[in-house]
């Protein structure tokens, strides 16, 4: 049984991925799995533009987490590098607040998975061939519960 819930919340997750990626007003999007036993300070998640259709893309940045039920904080601090092609380099700093004062997640989902998208406030320019990382700056070395990271570039 426990095996047929774990491949009908991984259905779900996919599905998830897929519609958060889908429509035509989005000009990139990129999701990565997170590591099952943890995400570790050190570890930093890569993404590339490569797969972008135009070389130039202008928009707002939404960064997206799907998270458990079983995370233990109401956010996650996050710091998002770009490396671009221009030789500019750009670093920001992310709170996402996942939960209000009262414990409720306030992401999208079902069940035990949630899924929560913060919007960068200023407007960017990637270009094809641009590299973003991403890394957790939590005060925990390890976090857990967080299963998948993405972002989405939207005109």
């Amino acid at each position: 049984m426990q095996r047929h819930t774990c491949k009908l919340i991984a259905i779900a997750a996919t599905m998830l991925i897929m519609w958060a990626c889908g429509g035509n007003d989005v000009a990139y999007c990129e999701f990565r799995q997170l590591p099952a036993d943890g995400w570790a300070y050190g570890d930093t998640i890569g993404f590339s533009t490569e797969s972008m259709t135009d070389s130039i893309a202008n928009g707002h940045l939404i960064v997206s987490l799907r998270h458990t039920n079983g995370y233990p904080y109401s956010n996650v601090w996050l710091e998002l590098t770009r490396n671009g092609n221009d030789g500019v380099t750009t670093r920001d700093t992310i709170n996402c607040v996942l939960a209000d004062i009262y414990g409720r997640w306030k992401g999208q989902g079902f069940g035990a998975a949630y899924q929560f998208s913060d919007t960068l406030p200023t407007a960017l320019r990637l270009l094809r061939g641009d590299s973003i990382t991403i890394r957790h700056i939590m005060r925990a070395d390890t976090i857990t519960d967080i299963e998948h990271l993405g972002i989405m570039l939207v005109p």
